[in-house]
């Protein structure tokens, strides 16, 4: 049997930007400069850009999410970096399949997250999880409406990013799926 995909995105779910790092337990600080960050949201010139981003990430996640019974794949705008930038940080393989975003951060013409489209796409009919603190109801429903297959949204809060109920949801999902 084809395992589920689990289609991770790396700010909100795995990087809780939103929280103060002193409410994190087990949580690290990390400077990084992810390209598409540095070419999307600062001028070059900025402090920002120059000290880097601060990345919080759990070493814990990586084996939690390795024991989950699906296969991982980044869903970030981070694309090829989350395997050289994250990995390595919770103790993933810096090998792991990357969804080639069209253009990142566009309007999409009906609303939905810019993800959403070319998300379903890439997954080609297969079952799948997919973490991210943007997903909408419309997102949903579009979901719903246009993929064949069993596929679990699961909205991350950017405070809290991945929680224990979170990967237990996760678990759970994937126990309901048929086996071949």
């Amino acid at each position: 049997m084809t395992r589920p995909l689990l289609l991770l995105d790396v700010d909100g779910p795995l990087n809780p930007f939103r929280s103060r790092l002193a409410g994190l337990r087990g949580y690290t600080s990390h400077r990084m400069r992810p390209s598409i960050w540095l070419s999307y949201r600062d001028a070059p010139e900025s402090r920002r850009s120059r000290r880097g981003l601060r990345v919080r990430l759990h070493p814990a996640h990586g084996a939690r999410l390795l024991a989950l019974p699906y296969e991982l794949a980044w869903a970030t705008a981070w694309t090829h970096e989350a395997n050289t930038l994250i990995s390595p940080h919770i103790g993933l393989p810096a090998d792991l399949p990357v969804i080639e975003w069209p253009e990142p951060f566009t309007r999409d013409p009906d609303g939905l997250f810019w993800k959403t489209r070319p998300l379903l796409e890439w997954a080609a009919g297969r079952p799948f999880a997919w973490v991210d603190d943007m997903i909408t109801p419309r997102d949903r429903a579009w979901v719903t409406a246009h993929h064949p297959a069993p596929a679990l949204l699961l909205r991350i809060q950017p405070r809290h990013g991945l929680r224990p109920q979170d990967f237990a949801t996760l678990e759970r999902w994937a126990a309901t799926l048929p086996t071949d």
